[in-house]
């Protein structure tokens, strides 16, 4: 920037320095002056800083600096300035022959990229920038070694890895690559001074050096700077929004930049202010409740605790299914967002579908927002197939924009006076999406910030700046927990607000959470307390470094007795146990705990209920199918008023663990195969969810109480014996303990009812507490199965420890090896997902299907879209990209092939024979859809082969594998 106490940076430099290039584009040959990118960087910087950041990481990069916010403003330009001063090296420079001859032109000498050889790349320019401001800071200014690190580590990690010190150690043995040897060494000295003299004059901070000396740089501040640095370094290197020369070179810096800025038109982050309405009228008018409803006690005690804490912290909200939990967490994220700061939400959630469903929920609640009214913000739904998804396939249609630089005279277009949500151009990619204020998708994308990895810093600016709600905690194993427990760590650290919702947490992972959040420094007497609590509903709150409190709210009255029945695991006698329950009509649910048991029950039930009265829901559908699945349930068993079609009955319903998470559908009667105790509980949710006339009096006469038969084990012998498939996806150790915690229910039946809300603590806490008493004769079984168990949870975590990223260092020391020994890039992929989560790499595969002459369609049975355009049979020609329409039908039919395709020789197998299809002309860039994915092709009775197995797929029963 320009101006008579500013006149810029190049008219600070003298001829040497002015030469020195930062960026080169070999299709046009233009160029950009490292000056130049040193401007724009800072600039991008400042705007940022001003506009874009929320006010918490402002304010925690500014902390422990002497003038607070001022002080942090000048830090984040400056470092964004000289960001690239490691370009100004031999082993950077020599990289283009007529760019670095008009350098040895003005006597800065250097070899031939050639002549260096290998040994250039012991000076990437992010390490060799931050040797040479370590060196400035020391020698100019006085600094110790040990205190540059914290400020130079920002320059070296500007690419996403913060160097080693082994790296650094190498380079300090080869000067050369930072200055060539003999006459010309002292001029690269003072082109490299002159420069950074020149960015520290120009940014303000040359006074406050001396002042900055004995700053301890928290690491959350380290992170936060270098993310900000890596941010303003992406939009000053976008050539679109900043031209290179000598397209450019007439404008001057301000006009170049606020061109730059206004073709990005980057949302501003939410800024809330804390609501004044008391708990009943905020839950109302945010959640369009009717006239005359009211906020649960769960929803009104959360809003009061969260409203008398000192500052935001971490909440955990314990209450039953269909508690309105969802709606008091978002109530209190805007408490939260309005007292710390921050500038987002991000709602994190176990599973795609889980994702899918809160989308829509979230962007009613943003649009219901005072604060957002006016206003744009944006929104991302993170997951890998959220490009399927309607909503945000709507929202990427109506965002569409062009990043280019705007004339400052071209009319600007007004906001829309409500909220205007976008899925902003620049914030989408893997790396740039989380960035967005507003983000639905799942708890991977959270995962990965435990997770060392490339630009790690960039994840933890998107949730620093953000209240994360964390749903489902109890659906998390100890893989995941390892990773979640140690984000938390760094969530309190940086002191972003975090609320947990579950209807079933163990009281021991309850105090791993909180502790989790609170860091070690702040345990005392007040955890014990946490670990031993039993109310339920049970609100938990603590602050980082403080100790909790705690609030028993009590449920809204709504309750449900069911009587429990153990069942013996026959065919023939469930379905005629089924015949006779549903004989005046009803819909029953049964839940199996794999697809095959699932496939196998409904073959028999069909036989005697008739295919139309048997419906299947599990995991292994195509997207599309697996979403209409879900949309038919809800539609046909939702709540009273909102569903419809609900059958008269017989019906049945046989699902998979699918049926166990965030679908509010209702049945008369289920049947459930025996799984952990938290699990049954939430399977037992959707069991009389409703009520359905007075007493139930809609619901057929024999079905008006609530019942649930347990199968999936012998029950015959002393110890129950569950079934092997159970076994295999629980443990034996987990469905022993549940018995054992139901075995009163089972025993006494209709005398000892399971009491909903009442029971749902006791009975988690009996399965899950260390010290619970064994029943009579099952003490051996149950020891045999907890050491085979522990060694299990032993392993998942050394596994989990191995690229976990490492605790929140003391202040001050620099983050030099930070993701070392990381697992380098991670995203959303099948491999990236195995990472954080206990499971091996997914085989995924869009299907289509062959018809006899060779040529690939569509599925048939595909349905219009909602504009009558037909996507069911659509012709995939190999010769050329198919159309948008054909190509993202057959994209929406992605299916993840089950776990038979994840052990490495079948793997390896499959991938082969599935690579015999390989289309050249799918691969081209314009066809994203289709690009880089396996496909799966069905003969015309939607059969194949693969990889030794036989595979069947039907619309009304998914995938089916049996080996050849």
């Amino acid at each position: 920037m320009t101006t008579a106490s500013h006149p810029g940076l190049r008219a600070r430099l003298a001829t040497p320095a002015r030469t020195v290039w930062a960026k080169h584009d070999r299709g046009t040959d233009g160029w950009l002056p490292l000056w130049r990118h040193m401007e724009d960087s800072a600039a991008v910087a400042g705007l940022l800083w001003d506009t874009w950041l929320p006010a918490n990481v402002r304010a925690l990069i500014s902390s422990g600096l002497p003038e607070g916010e001022r002080d942090g403003r000048r830090l984040a330009v400056w470092l964004a300035g000289v960001h690239d001063i490691g370009k100004a090296t031999p082993a950077f420079a020599c990289q283009v022959d007529q760019l670095a001859d008009c350098m040895r032109d003005a006597g800065l000498e250097m070899r031939s990229a050639k002549a260096l050889g290998p040994d250039r790349r012991l000076a990437p320019h992010g390490l060799a920038g931050q040797a040479l401001l370590g060196e400035w800071l020391r020698e100019r200014h006085g600094w110790a070694g040990k205190q540059v690190g914290q400020l130079t580590v920002v320059i070296g990690g500007h690419h996403g890895v913060p160097p080693e010190p082994g790296q650094i150690a190498v380079l300090q043995r080869h000067g050369h690559l930072l200055r060539s040897p003999g006459p010309s060494r002292d001029a690269w000295q003072r082109v490299q001074g002159e420069l950074l003299d020149a960015c520290a004059e120009e940014y303000r901070v040359q006074d406050r050096l001396d002042a900055w000396r004995d700053v301890r740089l928290p690491q959350t501040a380290q992170v936060l700077l270098t993310s900000l640095v890596i941010v303003a370094d992406w939009i000053a290197s976008n050539a679109d929004l900043f031209p290179y020369f000598p397209q450019d070179a007439a404008r001057s810096g301000e006009e170049r930049v606020a061109a730059a800025w206004r073709g990005l038109d980057l949302p501003r982050p939410w800024a809330p202010e804390e609501p004044t309405e008391d708990a009943q009228q905020l839950i109302g008018s945010r959640f369009g409740l009717p006239e005359g409803a009211k906020a649960r006690p769960v929803q009104e005690a959360a809003v009061e605790l969260a409203r008398s804490m000192d500052g935001p912290g971490l909440m955990v909200i314990e209450a039953p299914m269909g508690e309105g939990k969802t709606e008091a967490a978002l109530a209190v994220a805007e408490i939260f967002a309005a007292l710390s700061g921050a500038g987002g939400v991000f709602f994190a959630l176990p599973t795609m579908a889980t994702g899918n469903a809160m989308f829509p929920r979230l962007l009613d609640w943003i649009d219901r927002l005072p604060s957002t009214r006016g206003a744009q913000h944006s929104v991302l739904l993170a997951h890998s197939k959220a490009a399927l998804n309607e909503h945000f396939a709507d929202l990427m249609r109506d965002s569409a924009q062009q990043i280019v630089a705007v004339d400052l005279d071209a009319p600007k277009t007004p906001h829309a006076a409500s909220a205007e949500l976008v899925a902003h151009a620049w914030l989408r990619g893997r790396k740039k999406a989380m960035l967005a204020s507003f983000v639905a998708g799942t708890i991977d994308q959270l995962l990965f910030a435990g997770l060392k990895s490339r630009h790690l810093a960039m994840r933890h600016l998107a949730v620093a700046g953000k209240v994360v709600v964390i749903d489902e905690a109890h659906a998390y194993d100890t893989y995941m927990s390892v990773y979640l427990d140690r984000v938390l760590a760094w969530l309190g650290a940086y002191g972003v607000p975090v609320v947990v919702l579950s209807a079933t947490l163990p009281s021991r992972r309850r105090r791993e959470l909180v502790e989790a959040y609170a860091g070690a420094a702040a345990r005392d007497e007040a955890f014990e307390a946490v670990a031993g609590a039993t109310a339920y509903p049970l609100l938990t709150a603590v602050r980082h470094g403080g100790s909790p409190v705690m609030r028993n709210p009590g449920a809204s009255g709504r309750g449900t007795d069911v009587v429990l029945e153990p069942f013996d695991d026959d065919m023939d006698a469930l379905v005629e146990r089924l015949a006779h329950e549903l004989a005046g009509g009803g819909c029953a649910l049964v839940v199996r705990n794999t697809v095959k048991r699932v496939l196998e029950t409904a073959k028999a039930l069909r036989a005697r209920f008739g295919d139309e009265n048997v419906t299947v829901a599990h995991s292994c559908f195509v997207d599309v199918d697996r979403a209409v699945k879900d949309a038919d349930l809800l539609k046909r068993f939702g709540p009273p008023g909102t569903a419809r079609g609900r059958p008269p009955g017989p019906h049945i319903v046989v699902a998979s663990q699918v049926a166990e998470q965030s679908l509010d559908v209702d049945f008369d009667l289920l049947v459930s195969d025996l799984c952990p105790v938290d699990l049954l509980l939430q399977r037992m949710g959707r069991l009389h969810r409703h009520q359905r006339g007075v007493d139930q009096r809609d619901r057929p006469e024999r079905l008006r109480r609530a019942r649930c038969l347990v199968t999936g084990a012998d029950w015959d012998p002393e110890v129950p014996v569950p079934v092997r498939g159970s076994v295999a996806v629980y443990g034996a150790y987990a469905l022993l303990r549940s018995a054992a915690a139901l075995l009163p229910h089972l025993v006494q039946g209709e005398a000892r009812a399971v009491r909903l809300p009442d029971d749902i603590s006791p009975l988690v806490q009996a399965a899950y507490a260390a010290d619970t008493d064994a029943p009579a004769g099952w003490a051996d079984a149950l020891t045999a199965a907890r050491e085979r168990y522990e060694d299990h949870r032993a392993d998942q975590s050394d596994r989990a420890s191995v690229f976990r990223l490492g605790k929140v260092g003391a202040p001050g020391k620099p983050l030099f090896g930070w993701v070392a020994a990381g697992v380098g890039d991670t995203d959303d992929t099948p491999a990236g997902r195995a990472q954080v989560r206990d499971s091996r790499e997914n085989l995924e595969v869009v299907v289509v299907q062959r018809k006899g002459a060779g040529t690939l369609t569509t599925l048939p049975w595909l349905a219009p879209d909602r504009f009558g355009k037909a996507l069911g049979g659509l012709e995939l020609p190999r010769d050329q990209v198919p159309t948008r329409q054909a190509a993202r039908a057959a994209a929406s039919c992605g299916l993840r092939l089950p776990m038979q395709f994840s052990y490495a020789d079948v793997m390896e197998r499959a991938i082969t024979e599935l690579e015999e299809l390989y289309v050249p002309a799918w691969q081209m860039k314009d066809s994203h859809w289709l690009s880089g994915q396996l496909i799966l092709a069905l003969d015309e009775n939607c059969q194949t082969h693969l990889a030794g197995f036989s595979l069947s797929y039907s619309e009304s029963d998914g995938l089916e594998v049996t080996r050849d």
